[in-house]
């Protein structure tokens, strides 16, 4: 096979704001139909700074697309029962259509049984059991934002993914666990791998498809790459500064130079994943909207 040196960039900041306007353009049947805008509350505990700025970002997203936005923040000494007696309020509030708790939270803090006293029929972050419990059944329920992001854009760029050879190379249950659910969901043949699978380079270039989760800079390389494949880079890491730079720069899992010359499309870092997760999440605000209204899902999302 001839190698492509000029793969295909998938750009998923424009396929984020094309989402969000779609989005938008739903909403008004939704106020016609209810009477209310579809509501998204966000809660932060402490005063981590890229939480706060993430938070800020939802919200701006949130208001732009037409729904109510409700930020709660809690500060870095807030108990376990401060911050599940604020998600127990949440779930009581008619208002509120999604919760979304964002994580880490402060060290001192039970981030597995906070989660889970969010409602399912609000959890627009897919993170309860309940929730994965219905992922793994293959029953409608919320999903993961980061991955269903990752899921469109495979989707937008293969079309019909059956049969395709499927590798995820992470395992958290924010971004690996789901993305295998969601890619056998779409009848691929998936191998789930990490840090410590043995033979990994070998393993991913049998794959048609490379999700790249694992929380490593560059640990993919070019010639793990089966030519053609399309991989999807879902890491963010910050390298050391270099040449007297205030900061370094930010890259992915993947190593993009190498890669995107055997790939045949390849997601880059920043611009490629990220701009997804915050589109999803009002996606999954507006499917949970519908859903607890007693309204069929929104047609197209």
């Amino acid at each position: 096979m001839t190698v492509d040196t000029a793969a295909h960039v998938i750009d998923g900041k424009a396929f984020a704001a094309g989402l969000r306007a779609r989005i938008a353009d739903a909403v008004p049947a939704f106020v016609a139909a209810t009477g209310r805008a579809p509501g998204l509350a966000v809660v932060l505990v402490g005063d981590d700074p890229a939480s706060a700025v993430y938070v800020g970002s939802k919200g701006k997203a949130t208001v732009a697309a037409g729904m109510e936005s409700f930020e709660h923040r809690l500060p870095a000494t807030a108990t376990q029962t401060e911050v599940e007696g604020l998600l127990a309020q949440l779930n009581a509030d008619d208002a509120v259509d999604g919760i979304l708790l964002q994580l880490p939270l402060p060290g001192h803090l039970d981030e597995q049984a906070a989660v889970a006293t969010i409602d399912p029929d609000k959890d627009v972050d897919g993170l309860t059991p309940v929730s994965a419990g219905h992922l793994a059944l293959g029953i409608p329920g919320m999903v993961p934002c980061t991955p269903y992001g990752c899921l469109l854009l495979l989707q937008d760029r293969l079309g019909d993914l059956s049969g395709k050879d499927a590798i995820v190379v992470g395992r958290s249950i924010l971004v690996g666990k789901p993305m295998g659910q969601l890619l056998l969901g779409a009848n691929c043949t998936v191998t789930m791998a990490h840090s410590r699978t043995r033979d990994l380079p070998d393993l991913v270039r049998r794959a048609d498809i490379v999700v790249a989760a694992v929380g490593r800079a560059e640990m993919v390389k070019g010639d793990w790459i089966k030519p053609g494949a399309v991989v999807i880079d879902v890491g963010i890491n910050r390298l050391p500064p270099a040449d007297g730079a205030a900061k370094g720069r930010l890259v992915g899992d993947v190593d993009y130079a190498e890669v995107r010359a055997l790939a045949s499309a390849i997601t880059p870092v920043p611009g490629g994943v990220g701009p997804m997760t915050i589109a999803c999440l009002l996606r999954n605000t507006l499917v949970a909207a519908h859903r607890r209204a007693g309204l069929a899902d929104p047609e197209g999302f």
